[in-house]
């Protein structure tokens, strides 16, 4: 569950949602090449959208319809949004963003809160498309950033608490360890975004 798995696309919004994907890639791997943790933070500030969004909107849904059963969607989506949010706290005490980082982290998340609200709206399976993919890369990104630790080319520091108390680990916890539950938590991410946009089309 924790390795690269790809979704192979199927409709011609699964190829949008895979071409977005890879470009933003492309802009992540230009400007961050293989400073990981700094990826990290700003990358996962934008992760912490999707989830929240999604929730909200589902949410309203529900209230407007009238209709019960959204419950273990909307818990599900929020839970996503909290458990990326960890992601970035943990990495802010790793990376140690500067201030040109931060002001990234503000303009990013407001362009794509933006963004991803209107694709979901009107276009949710394949809005919940662009987050399995947009998962899938970063459970590549994690396994290089693992190898990169394995192999001494970064640093195998201590886990800083925050993420030690969140995934209960170790005392004497490390970077690593926390890159194998984060790259843990984003396999679960993309196998439950792209089934639910699956969801949609058994709805269909």
């Amino acid at each position: 569950m924790n390795q690269p798995v790809h979704y192979t696309p199927i409709e011609f919004s699964d190829r949008i949602a895979l071409f977005f994907t890879k470009g933003m890639r492309f802009f992540a791997d230009t400007f961050f090449k293989k400073r990981y943790g700094h990826r990290a933070v700003v990358l996962e500030t934008v992760a912490g959208v999707p989830g929240m969004v999604a929730g909200m909107w589902t949410h309203l849904t529900s209230l407007r319809s009238m209709k019960a059963g959204y419950g273990p969607k909307i818990r599900t989506l929020l839970a996503e949004a909290e458990n990326e949010r960890m992601h970035l706290m943990t990495f802010i005490e790793i990376a140690k963003p500067n201030i040109f980082e931060r002001y990234l982290v503000l303009i990013a998340q407001a362009i794509f809160w933006n963004f991803f609200f209107i694709v979901y709206v009107f276009f949710p399976r394949t809005a919940h498309r662009i987050v399995g993919y947009f998962e899938e890369e970063a459970v590549y990104s994690y396994t290089e950033y693992l190898k990169e630790i394995d192999e001494g080319r970064i640093a195998n520091v201590p886990a800083p608490k925050i993420a030690i108390d969140y995934w209960k680990l170790e005392s004497n916890a490390t970077l690593r360890d926390v890159v194998i539950a984060v790259r843990n938590d984003e396999a679960h991410h993309r196998d439950t975004n792209h089934q639910f946009a699956s969801d949609y089309d058994q709805k269909s």
